[in-house]
């Protein structure tokens, strides 16, 4: 991703891949949330989205880009991961959702 997508003024290919991981978390936990919890459901939770969706994103990386970043673009970079994660969790829950 990060081949593909400009690193200036923030990292796109950061900010790309935690909106991803973001939905797909978002859907997998409205998806597990619809059915009783039982081992099956709580391993698949935690290789999903423990394993796939804690691997796929790369908040080690958004920490480090905020830090390289000046001041009012980091705050920028900052608010704009966490409301649009949010956002995009709450749409990979409605797509999901029955």
């Amino acid at each position: 991703m990060g081949e593909w997508l400009p690193h200036s003024p923030f990292s796109w290919a950061t900010f790309t891949v935690n909106m991803i991981g973001a939905f797909l978390l978002g859907g997998l936990t409205e998806a597990l949330s619809q059915r009783a919890e039982d081992e099956r459901l709580r391993r698949i939770r935690l290789l999903i989205g423990t394993g796939f969706c804690g691997g796929l994103t790369t908040y080690s990386a958004f920490a480090l880009d905020i830090h390289d970043a000046a001041p009012a673009v980091g705050a920028l970079y900052a608010a704009a991961t966490i409301l649009c994660g949010l956002v995009a969790a709450l749409a990979g829950a409605l797509a999901v959702r029955r």
